[in-house]
């Protein structure tokens, strides 16, 4: 399983995705989950995977490797005009690897699905959010919703419907977004540490901070003790049921 999640703010859009991708008794896998593609003063493209991971894997390289060859397929990430276009790109390219997969045809159940959120900015646009499902078609984000959630996304939603304020700064999303993943991972031990954190500033065309978030990492911790105190808090101050 997986818990990835992306959010925006006025300030541009913040990422965290965990890494495991099995958590048996006896085999705990670790894959990064996050990717980047970057062309400083040009475009940053942020793609975050869920779901088979085969599939993903296959998604992602078949991404990349046609950015290196642009004359066996165009446009590229590298080309696309638009994020709205790179959704689109995205999209197809995890059609043809289900569909390849799949021969007696796609569907949303199938082992071999995928979903995925993609945002970023390219030059002469806005950054922009989207979702995209494993039959390749998608939904953007918008004011009404500001976030998007893939993998294991029931227990940490909740936190981000009460306390997202679009304001925020992103020490702030940061903070909302590892309070978010750590109710999840309380949950369910399928999603786990370490986590990929980046943040993306509006207008920048840069990638902003980038940073793995380890077990031992001293603010997770912060937080992480400091949810569960104050939930524990928040509960006895509730008065008693008569």
């Amino acid at each position: 399983m997986t818990y990835c999640v992306a959010v925006r703010v006025d300030s541009g859009l913040v990422f965290l995705s965990d890494t495991r991708t099995n958590a048996g008794v006896d085999n705990i896998s670790t894959f990064r989950k996050m990717h980047v593609w970057e062309q400083p003063g040009d475009r940053v493209i942020v793609l975050m995977s869920a779901g088979n991971l085969a599939t993903t894997q296959a998604v992602v390289s078949l991404l990349d490797e046609r950015t290196k060859a642009v004359a066996d397929r165009s446009p590229t990430l590298y080309e696309a005009p638009s994020m709205f276009q790179t959704a689109r790109l995205v999209g197809n390219t995890v059609r043809e690897v289900i569909q390849s997969s799949v021969p007696a045809g796609q569907r949303a159940d199938s082992y071999f699905n995928a979903s995925f959120i993609l945002g970023g900015q390219i030059k002469g646009s806005e950054p922009r959010l989207f979702m995209i499902y494993p039959e390749g078609n998608f939904i953007e984000s918008t004011d009404d919703t500001p976030f998007f959630q893939i993998g294991e996304t029931k227990y940490g939603r909740p936190i981000i419907v009460r306390a997202y304020d679009r304001q925020m700064s992103f020490e702030e999303a940061a903070k909302l977004l590892l309070v978010s993943f750590d109710s999840t991972a309380k949950a369910n031990l399928s999603v786990g540490l370490p986590l990929d954190l980046l943040f993306y500033e509006a207008g920048s065309l840069q990638v902003g901070l980038k940073r793995r978030i380890s077990y031992d990492d001293p603010y997770y911790r912060v937080v992480s003790d400091g949810w569960s105190t104050a939930l524990k808090q928040a509960f006895k101050s509730l008065p008693d049921f008569q």
